[in-house]
């Protein structure tokens, strides 16, 4: 491992205690810097590939652990995390409907009070953007979602993207929206992937970090909800957020939007 901070530092009872899982990467890095920078909180454990999370947990006496991690690794570190009564802030991509409702349960079984926030993008932006354009998906004839992220990113469409893109059919769902008119006959493969029935369009361009933009469209208008993230740093605001709510949010969240009051 990394390293591990001895729990019997003198640290304040109000400090949060910090695990950073897949701290050797890029986000990885950044948060662990941001978790140092916090007065409020230590950096008790940096974990990466060929740790055993069981065995840091026992010795470090961690209150949340952050995992940015991988997508084959962070369901399986998040049931670790939840047997240790640790509280998980989750950026890591790969989640989907069945790997969520497997952590639900596995918190049900465990009848304890720990929090875990699953959270598809940890961008202030990001996340008032998405909550912008479900807001106005039901009134606009036409939506598709673009988002551009490095050519290192792992998973297309992004997991921000099908966030967005689930947010906004439910949204146009509920107002009885039907579909976005789209006559194509050939070449359906240049359209994009389509999530909940909303086109999604995936850059990979070097130079670029993250960025998303909602296109929504009436007969002679057109709104454009556009979100850029130039530097990891942001997406700590969110993080920190997010380390110190979670401990107070028993259960699975899924989204920072519940923790801006954002959500319905």
């Amino acid at each position: 491992m990394h390293g591990v901070n001895n729990a019997e530092s003198p640290v304040s009872e109000s400090v949060i205690r910090v695990a950073v899982i897949g701290a050797a990467g890029r986000m990885g890095r950044t948060v662990c810097e941001a978790v140092t920078s916090a007065p409020d909180m230590e950096l008790a454990a940096q974990i990466d590939m060929g740790d055993d999370l069981a065995t840091v947990l026992q010795s470090a006496n961690v209150d949340v652990a952050v995992d940015f991690s991988i997508p084959t690794a962070t369901e399986a570190n998040v049931h670790t995390l939840i047997d240790h009564g640790v509280h998980a802030v989750v950026g890591a991509t790969g989640w989907d409907e069945d790997s969520l409702g497997r952590v639900e349960t596995h918190l049900a079984d465990k009848s304890n009070t720990t929090g875990v926030l699953v959270a598809p993008n940890f961008s202030l932006s990001a996340v008032f953007a998405m909550t912008f354009a479900a807001q106005a998906a039901a009134f606009f004839e036409s939506v598709e979602v673009i988002e551009l992220h490095h050519p290192d990113k792992v998973d297309a469409p992004s997991g921000t993207a099908r966030h967005t893109a689930t947010k906004v059919a439910e949204a146009r769902a509920a107002a009885g929206v039907g579909a976005s008119p789209d006559a194509t006959e050939v070449g359906h493969e240049a359209r994009g992937a389509v999530v909940d029935g909303v086109h999604v369009h995936a850059v990979r361009l070097r130079g670029l970090v993250a960025h998303e933009e909602i296109l929504l469209g009436n007969p002679g208008e057109q709104l454009v909800i556009r979100q850029d993230s130039f530097e990891r740093t942001s997406f700590m605001p969110g993080v920190l957020l997010g380390v110190r709510q979670t401990p107070s949010r028993p259960g699975l969240t899924v989204g920072l939007e519940h923790l801006l009051g954002l959500a319905k």
